[in-house]
């Protein structure tokens, strides 16, 4: 029998939790916990228990960084005079808050 798989703090996490997403709300949840450097699981558990989301500088910070700003300036230059999305908004607050906290607070 294989070992548990527990937590950072030692839980068993024995219980499972579903949700539907539309299509662009699963792109934006996976966006959103690629930039923050967590796992998908750890960051809709720091969001549903309202919980801070600490961004810990790393090369796979980095990447979704680079990568996610690649991809909202490639929509930007698409859309160029139209509407942009709420969910584009959403991404670009999220990176902002990133960077800026990569920076030591400022910007």
């Amino acid at each position: 029998m294989s070992a548990k798989n527990l937590d950072q703090k030692g839980r068993f996490r024995s219980c499972f939790v579903g949700l539907r997403m539309s299509p662009e709300e699963k792109a934006l949840f996976d966006s959103l916990a690629a930039v923050s450097g967590l796992t998908k699981q750890d960051y809709l558990i720091s969001r549903a228990l309202q919980k801070d989301i600490i961004v810990e500088n790393s090369p796979r910070v980095y990447k979704a960084l680079k990568d996610k700003l690649g991809e909202v300036l490639a929509e930007l230059r698409r859309i160029s005079g139209g509407t942009v999305s709420e969910e584009l908004l959403e991404t670009i607050r999220f990176i902002a808050t990133v960077l800026g906290g990569m920076n030591g607070g400022e910007g």
